[in-house]
């Protein structure tokens, strides 16, 4: 059970408002691990795909920034402080780190996919868990869904034949992703 905030926003009971603030407070550490992610395979892509990867990947980087100061500054507003250290985000985190280090646009691409599919699948538990909560809350995580999924389609779209199969269909893992994205090329 969350810690109970002193005090949170009007018309919200305290109760409510710590289990809203640790709803959020995971998001804060998926956003704050993917924005990381991003700029780790912006430095790393490498082959003849890599300007376009690396300059669609600056303006994911800046979206999911914002969305992280959003959610901090949400869970502030409920009454409970935002915990956005590197040593908080390793020791919560449910997932293993990102596996890929220098390799070729379409390996990263097919290892995004699966970073997606995990951010996204979370952030709508988070929106939904907190429908009857919060509506504040949820309109704010259901606004970033829009963005990331938007973002999982334009990885996506380098993944995809012109049949509509995903190359990385079937995947479990970021580096089954990854392979089955290099072998689809």
């Amino acid at each position: 059970m969350p810690a109970l905030p002193r005090f949170t926003v009007p018309s919200l009971s305290k109760e409510k408002g710590g289990k809203v603030a640790a709803i959020l407070q995971e998001r804060l550490h998926a956003l704050n691990d993917l924005h990381l992610t991003l700029k780790h395979v912006h430095w790393n892509v490498v082959g003849p795909h890599f300007i376009a990867v690396h300059e669609m990947l600056d303006p994911q980087v800046d979206a999911v920034r914002l969305m992280v100061d959003t959610i901090a500054e949400r869970i502030a507003t409920l009454g409970v402080p935002p915990v956005g250290t590197p040593g908080a985000l390793v020791k919560a985190r449910t997932w293993d780190d990102y596996s890929l280090g220098r390799a070729s646009a379409i390996e990263h691409l097919g290892a995004l996919d699966e970073v997606y599919e995990g951010v996204i699948t979370a952030h709508r538990k988070a929106a939904d868990d907190t429908e009857s909560l919060d509506t504040v809350t949820n309109d704010l995580l259901v606004g970033h869904l829009h963005e990331l999924e938007q973002f999982h389609w334009f990885i996506r779209a380098h993944l995809e034949n012109s049949g509509g199969s995903l190359s990385t269909e079937g995947a479990k893992t970021e580096l089954d992703a990854a392979s089955e994205a290099k072998k689809g090329a």
